[in-house]
């Protein structure tokens, strides 16, 4: 089964001021590269990509990330996207719209999500995802 990767868990495993071997989502992105189980969306590549001051590191992390081809995604994948923003706000929850996305695509393809982002956990309680468990 494929496992969507959240920008938080691709920020950390890429950090270099970071023991990326204390952390266990960075274990199981490992685990999942080789086993060829990543999910990448275009909306967390390019949140991965922003803010990269240094043009060289830039282009290196922008050639990693080619080795993952972005999920396809379609009509259906943002309706459901704005269901689950709009089921998620009327219960007092509030996330970012590319965090919808991620768990609609999820959600209609049978996949399952890892991040370190504690909102995925408060989504869960209201719309129908599964979260990685490391």
């Amino acid at each position: 089964m494929k496992v969507i990767v959240d920008t938080s868990v691709w920020s950390l495993a890429l950090r270099r001021n970071y023991k990326v071997d204390d952390s266990p989502h960075v274990a199981v992105l490992r685990e999942l590269i080789t086993d060829g189980r990543v999910a990448l969306l275009g909306a967390v590549r390019q949140e991965v990509l922003s803010g990269i001051r240094d043009a060289n590191q830039y282009n290196q992390l922008k050639n990693y990330l080619r080795a993952f081809p972005n999920l396809e995604l379609d009509m259906e994948d943002y309706e459901l996207a704005s269901e689950f923003y709009n089921i998620c706000r009327s219960n007092g929850i509030q996330g970012a719209n590319t965090d919808f996305l991620i768990c609609s695509a999820a959600a209609r393809r049978n996949y399952t999500i890892i991040s370190t982002d504690k909102d995925f956990e408060n989504f869960s309680q209201h719309i129908p995802m599964t979260l990685f468990q490391c």
